[in-house]
């Protein structure tokens, strides 16, 4: 076989390969334990935004001083935000204390940005 036709046909499967792979988008929100209510409906609007665009979320809490030594306070409004956005996404990765943080990854379900795409883009009569 030509070498030259031998490299062409590598470059065209490594081009086909790149293009059914799947890119993951990982955006993080941060929130502290003490929380105002606004700012968490706030913050929440973000997370199911990103949900439903078909991204992974990270969720980050952030512990201050003595918050350290309260950290049920952040795994409650971990657990209430998965609760609330259970219709677009599911815990992927549940709590995790990472030395002044507490960690949890939300992942959209697999069929979200299908819905999503659907909804944005009208169908012409």
């Amino acid at each position: 076989m030509d070498f030259g036709k031998f490299k062409y046909e590598s470059a065209q499967k490594a081009r086909e390969s790149r293009r059914n792979q799947q890119l993951t988008v990982i955006k993080e929100q941060k929130l502290r334990p003490k929380i105002d209510q606004h700012d968490y409906e706030t913050k929440k609007g973000h997370v199911s935004r990103f949900l439903s665009a078909g991204n992974k979320v990270k969720v980050t809490i952030m512990f201050r001083g003595r918050e350290q030594s309260r950290p049920e306070l952040g795994f409650r409004l971990l657990q209430k935000l998965a609760d609330e956005v259970a219709e677009l996404g599911y815990v992927e990765s549940s709590p995790k204390q990472d030395g002044r943080n507490m960690i949890m990854v939300l992942a959209p379900h697999k069929n979200a940005k299908a819905k999503a795409k659907a909804v944005r883009e009208p169908v012409e009569p």
